[in-house]
């Protein structure tokens, strides 16, 4: 049986912001139905309910190094199905309004933060009996574990029988602070160098996970390689050629028991592929509840996202008038920079009954514009792996979207594959390029018949549950366990 100890910053349902959230969610109770023994590790922040996940004091005070002082903590665990999730408590760093920081800006403190965690990660695992084989971090925000078990003296020696991974979920957010955060983090001169965490005259963590991790992930396999390219390497694309041996690309799964419209507790009327007039139901629904105009024929284009420019909303929100003129309807739901809630609440203003915006998020809602919808936009200047356009193919909703990242490994766009087809994508970054791929998606839906009705059937059958990746991982972790050890992991 092969041990995992995971360590990020959230995980669904304790702590979710996105993507990251959901497959830490997840993930872990996929390889344990394979047979591994996994736990998790992530802050106790102000906003989980100890008592409605029923967390229990573990392991009594602990300390951890950072700037030169020995800070304490306390432990709490609780268990989520098979997985063991133990949380670091330390108030001063984890009991705040937010995760990471305002709307407009990170929290000033966010390296001693996560310098502290990472310790904090490590003291845990050294608790653990037996202590695990893997341990697999996510993001930069336990991208220091790595290094230190790879260069901290101590460490080293406790650690000797056990791997790291680290998992790139988004290339664009890789924990950048200044030179002096080495002090911080306990990290001497030797380390700060461009084969270590130096960038640009400033401490990398993602970086320094990158370089000293036993082997790499990212959520799909086309982002694999975008990573290792200038356009969405984000100045780490020659750090991650050098590591690309120990790169693999594993798509991301989703958690069908949460998303499917055959039992989806959110939906006034549940339905599948054989017969759909529950879907029928949930876009009158859908038009209801967003004061859109109730009509069945017209086509409903939905929309969840972070609204913020990796997600492509400045594509939508520039040119809303041209897309709104090809007669359909558009329903937003997000959150993000407050210059696109503006220009989405003044459009909504003036178009009542075709276009409507949520800003913020609402689970329920969510669910509704996924089953509502005849079509769902996700125009990514880059998508690591995306989930939002899986979710749509079980509910028979077809994505309009960028080829990049997952988007590019998911959807198989009509025009290239008539017979297989779930969808409709564009390769231009361009608001042009955008409104083409739109036209031909509602063209398509107005002519109906067989090529419509494919289209629809395909989109059902695709099936991107947790279980393959869950097996990919399993391959990983053995290949770092024997990089690291040179002795094999039992199955």
């Amino acid at each position: 049986m092969i041990r995992v100890l995971f360590a990020s910053s959230e995980m669904s349902p304790f702590a979710r912001t996105g993507g990251l959230g959901d497959v830490v969610g997840a993930l872990p109770a996929a390889l344990s139905a394979l047979g591994a023994e996994v736990s998790v590790v992530l802050p106790l922040y102000r906003s989980i309910d100890r008592q409605k996940f029923v967390l229990a004091p573990f392991g009594g005070t602990r300390r951890a190094p950072v700037a030169g002082r020995s800070m304490s903590f306390s432990l709490q665990k609780a268990s989520l199905g098979p997985v063991s999730v133990y949380f670091v408590d330390r108030p001063e760093y984890f009991h705040r309004e937010n995760y990471y920081g305002t709307t407009d800006s990170d929290y000033p403190d966010n390296a001693e933060r996560f310098i502290f965690f990472s310790r904090a990660v490590l003291a845990l695992a050294s608790l653990l009996e037996p202590r695990p084989q893997v341990i697999h971090c996510h993001d930069w925000q336990s991208a220091l574990v790595p290094v230190y078990s790879a260069m901290d003296r101590e460490y080293k020696v406790r650690f000797k029988d056990s791997a790291t991974v680290l998992t790139l979920h988004n290339l664009g957010y890789q924990g950048i602070f200044p030179r002096v955060e080495m002090q911080t983090a306990g990290l001497g001169p030797s380390l700060f160098t461009p084969a270590g965490l130096e960038f640009w005259g400033q401490m990398n963590f993602l970086k320094g996970g990158i370089v000293f991790a036993d082997a790499l992930t990212t959520v799909s396999r086309k982002y694999a390689e975008e990573i290792q390219t200038p356009e969405l390497g984000f100045g780490l694309d020659g750090v991650i050629r050098v590591c690309r041996e120990k790169l693999t690309g594993i798509l991301n799964g989703v958690d069908y028991a949460r998303w499917d419209p055959l039992s989806d507790p959110f939906l006034l009327s549940t339905y599948g592929p054989g017969n759909l007039a529950g879907k029928a139901a949930c876009k009158r629904a859908l038009q209801r509840e967003l004061k859109l105009e109730v009509d069945p024929k017209i086509p409903l284009v939905g929309m969840v996202s972070r609204l913020v420019e990796q997600k492509g909303i400045d594509l939508v929100t520039q040119h809303l008038s041209r897309l709104m003129s090809l007669k359909m309807q558009l329903a937003v739901l997000g959150l993000g920079a407050e210059r696109y809630h503006e220009r989405l609440r003044a459009f909504a203003a003036k178009h009542p009954g075709r276009f409507a915006c949520h800003i913020g998020y609402q689970e329920r809602l969510s669910h509704l514009i996924e089953a509502g919808s005849d079509f769902f936009l996700m125009p990514s200047r880059y998508e690591p792996c995306g989930l939002n356009q899986i979710y749509s193919l079980r509910y028979g909703t077809l994505p309009i979207v960028r080829a990049t990242g997952g988007l590019e490994d998911t959807v198989i766009d009509l025009r290239d594959n008539p017979r297989r087809g779930n969808g409709f994508k564009f390769s231009a970054y361009t608001a042009e390029a955008l409104r083409e791929t739109v036209k031909l998606a509602l063209s398509t839906y107005r002519k109906g018949g067989k090529t419509w009705d494919r289209l629809i059937a395909n989109a059902f059958k695709a099936d991107f549950g947790w279980e393959t990746s869950a097996r990919g991982y399993l391959e990983v972790y053995r290949e770092a366990y024997r990089r690291k050890t040179g002795k094999e992991l039992s199955a």
